[in-house]
C-alpha cells in the first residue's frame, strides 16, 4: 500500500497540494477497500472503527480534492450518495452492475463500446474520452427464482 500510496503523492501532490496526515489515512482507506465504491459515510464509518476521528466535512473536502487531481473519480449510483474509486489511467473506465434489491455494486471489466465509439468519432467528427454505463437489476442473491 505504501508503494501506491508514494506513486499517488509524486504523480498529483504538488507544492500547491500536500499529502497532508489527514488525507493519507483517507487515502489508505480507499486504497485499503478498492475493491469497494466507498462514500465519505462509509470511509467515516471505517476511520472511526479504527479509532481515528476524522470529521465527515474533512473527508468530503478531501474526496473532492481527490476527484479535482484525478486520483478518484466520483460514482453516482442513483442512492442519494456520492462514492469514489480510484482513478485508472492505463484503461478505459470500466462499467457498473447494480442491485436495485440490496444495492450491490460489480464491476464488469468488459469495454465493448470501444467499436462504437470509433463509429461515432468517425461518424459524428466527436472525440469521446470517457463514457459511463449503469445496469440496473438484481444480483444472484437477491434475483427471484
Amino acid at each position: 500500500m505504501e508503494k501506491k500510496i508514494d506513486q499517488i503523492e509524486k504523480k498529483h501532490f504538488s507544492s500547491q497540494y500536500k499529502l497532508t496526515p489527514h488525507r493519507k489515512i483517507i487515502l489508505e482507506a480507499i486504497i485499503g477497500n478498492s475493491d469497494r465504491h466507498l462514500s465519505a459515510e462509509d470511509i467515516y464509518g471505517l476511520l472511526r472503527k479504527k479509532g481515528i476521528e476524522i470529521g465527515l466535512a474533512t473527508i468530503y473536502r478531501t474526496l473532492e480534492l481527490f476527484v479535482e487531481l484525478n486520483i478518484l473519480h466520483k460514482v453516482n449510483f442513483d442512492d442519494g450518495r456520492s462514492r469514489y474509486e480510484l482513478t485508472c489511467h492505463e484503461r478505459h473506465r470500466h462499467h457498473h452492475l447494480v442491485c436495485l434489491s440490496c444495492g450491490e455494486v460489480a464491476e464488469v471489466e468488459d469495454d465493448l463500446l470501444n467499436k462504437l465509439e470509433e463509429i461515432i468519432e468517425r461518424n459524428h467528427g466527436f472525440k469521446i474520452t470517457d463514457h459511463t454505463v449503469k445496469f440496473y437489476g438484481y444480483c444472484r442473491r437477491c434475483r427471484p427464482k
